[in-house]
């Protein structure tokens, strides 16, 4: 897949509208009741990068980002403000935050992962887009050193140990991420009158299966 390793500028992403997207077949039988099932077996998110445009300078840099990425053609790192940390907000990232697998003194690898739970119902994310210098990784709650005990890509989020963990080890991580995007339009509408007069062009952006 074509992709470039390169962040949407973070100060024309805040502010943008968005957020996660699922996809539910519904099938209503002759009894009232329902069949529900999901295609899906992963949220897709979808943002309005319009609605972070504050100036004319602004859309220059929109227009390059736009241009540099060939519209839908190539992927980007896009920063969503309300979800791209492993911990709460009030939160520091500590290496406890996330568990991301058990140790079997077999599998060294693991990808990393981010857990949304309410009630008895969870949701394992993968995460594959890492922000460099923030990832944190714990073995049963002790630190462990990058380069040492491990190393990780912060492109595909895949932990790697020099030794597999202990049985039964609860292997956990800290991080900051992006989510893997692209332009949902190969076109860049923009009028200086009616944005100075309030209006923002629409610049629909859609996470990408990797």
């Amino acid at each position: 897949m074509s992709f470039h390793e390169v962040r949407f500028p973070t100060d024309l992403s805040f502010g943008a509208l968005g957020g996660p997207e699922r996809r539910t077949e519904i099938v209503t039988l002759a009894n009232g009741f329902e069949e529900r099932n999901t295609p899906w077996a992963h949220s897709r998110r979808r943002f309005d990068a319009g609605m972070g445009l504050r100036s004319l300078d602004d859309i220059e840099v929109l227009v390059a980002f736009f241009e540099a990425r060939q519209g839908q053609m190539y992927g980007f790192r896009w920063k969503d403000w309300s979800d791209y940390r492993s911990a709460k907000p009030s939160r520091e990232i500590t290496g406890g935050d996330q568990l991301i697998g058990l140790g079997d003194e077999v599998v060294s690898e693991f990808q990393i992962i981010k857990n949304y739970a309410s009630g008895t119902a969870n949701y394992a994310r993968p995460i594959t887009k890492l922000v460099v210098g923030t990832v944190q990784i714990s073995v049963s709650g002790d630190p462990q050193t990058e380069g040492v005990d491990y190393s990780v890509d912060l492109n595909t989020g895949i932990v790697t140990f020099d030794h597999p963990p202990d049985v039964q080890a609860e292997i956990t991580a800290g991080y900051e991420f992006d989510v893997p995007a692209r332009f949902d339009t190969d076109s860049i509408i923009t009028s200086m009158a009616t944005f100075q007069a309030g209006e923002v062009p629409d610049v629909p952006v859609i996470e990408v299966r990797l």
